[in-house]
């Protein structure tokens, strides 16, 4: 039975006040396990899981999702269109979010091939499928379904130290393999829109950290090599600027515009957390100062190392448009969400070092995977 409607499930319900079934691609991953635990914590919807369970699926992210009856797990690639088809014939989703992504900025550099097949055609597919079935639809059902596409502030290019943040209407300025494939997809979804009629929502978003990040992006790297006194690394001079979103904001900001965004729309998801990677680098070793005190100061480990290729300089997000519509920003404060991060990740050691040691992440890091801290 559904679980009683919290004032989280309330503002979650779809366009129609009914309970939906949600599709939910890379589930497994680290912002959509967040989202996956939300909706099934939060709401009493329905969730089907699409992950094709790659090096970056993180099965124990919903662990505590797996015993309700409203969850629903799929394996399948959305690279394959006839998987796709099949999941959507099976399951008859109101509403799909698509988070599957290739999203490793140096991992596109080095592979561009796996980020054009999964971002660009693999939106295609998900694209073509929930075409196929809004076409079958009719009446409320019909009415009621949405397609939402989650995307990236990277598709926007870069931002001088005094450009104005990113709103909605910003030019698209792509610098990465990364970025362009989710470019490319966002204009995919906007495509189908206009020309099959298809509703859908998109939003954008900024640097994301927190619990089950994978251990390849920044402030995992950093707590791993502090954990272990290794230098940490830190491109070019540090001056380079994100703006941070805990990812349990995030999840609350996707669910909001997933139910309740206009058809058509895109909204800008950010922290309100503009920070250098080197002031970055000084919360998490602030963090590691607290809890290892005989080991500090930890910034003694910074270490600057060769800048990556066209490192965009500096992202930023304004957000008065979710703001507005829906009464959402960002709860958690960047220093203090960054200090909760790190306990989070020292207390999961064993959980981040095991899967260092079977991915090659390990490798390509740096990191020894068997050591652990005292």
């Amino acid at each position: 039975m559904p679980c009683a409607e919290t004032g989280s499930a309330r503002i979650a319900r779809g366009v129609s006040g009914d309970w939906m079934k949600i599709l939910v691609t890379g589930g497994l991953g680290f912002i959509g396990s967040a989202v996956v635990r939300r909706l099934v914590r939060e709401t009493g919807h329905e969730v089907i899981v699409l992950d094709a369970m790659t090096y970056a699926a993180l099965p124990e992210a919903v662990e505590t999702c797996a015993s309700s009856e409203r969850y629903h797990f799929e394996k399948g690639d959305i690279r394959d269109p006839e998987r796709v088809r099949g999941v959507f014939e099976t399951w008859t989703p109101d509403l799909v979010m698509h988070l599957a992504a290739e999203s490793h900025v140096d991992r596109s550099i080095d592979g561009p091939g796996d980020f054009i097949q999964t971002n660009i055609v693999g939106t295609f597919n998900m694209l073509q499928g929930a075409r196929a079935h809004y076409d079958s639809l009719s009446g409320e059902a019909r009415a009621r379904f949405r397609f939402h596409h989650i995307s990236t502030d990277e598709v926007f290019g870069s931002l001088g130290p005094d450009d104005p943040p990113f709103t909605e209407t910003t030019r698209y300025d792509p610098r990465s393999p990364y970025s362009a494939s989710k470019a490319a997809s966002d204009h995919l979804v906007r495509a189908w829109s206009e020309t099959y009629g298809l509703p859908v929502v998109l939003s954008n978003c900024s640097n994301n950290y927190g619990p089950w990040q994978f251990p390849e992006k920044l402030i995992p790297v950093l707590i791993a090599k502090g954990c272990d006194a290794l230098p940490m690394p830190v491109y070019g001079q540090g001056d380079n600027v994100r703006d941070w979103l805990h990812v349990e904001d995030h999840a609350e900001a996707l669910v909001l515009i997933a139910t309740r965004g206009r058809p058509g729309e895109s909204y800008n998801v950010g922290g309100a957390a503009e920070r250098t990677n080197l002031e970055v680098a000084g919360a998490v070793c602030a963090a590691l100062d607290h809890r290892f005190p005989d080991r500090a100061p930890h910034n003694r480990l910074i270490e600057f190392v060769p800048d990556r290729p066209g490192h965009d300089f500096r992202y930023a997000i304004d957000f008065s448009k979710i703001e507005k519509e829906f009464g959402w920003r960002p709860r958690r404060l960047f220093e203090h969400g960054v200090a909760q991060t790190v306990g989070w990740y020292l207390d999961q050691e064993d959980w981040w070092r095991r899967l260092l040691a079977t991915t090659d992440a390990t490798r390509r890091l740096g990191l020894p995977a068997g050591a652990k801290s005292a």
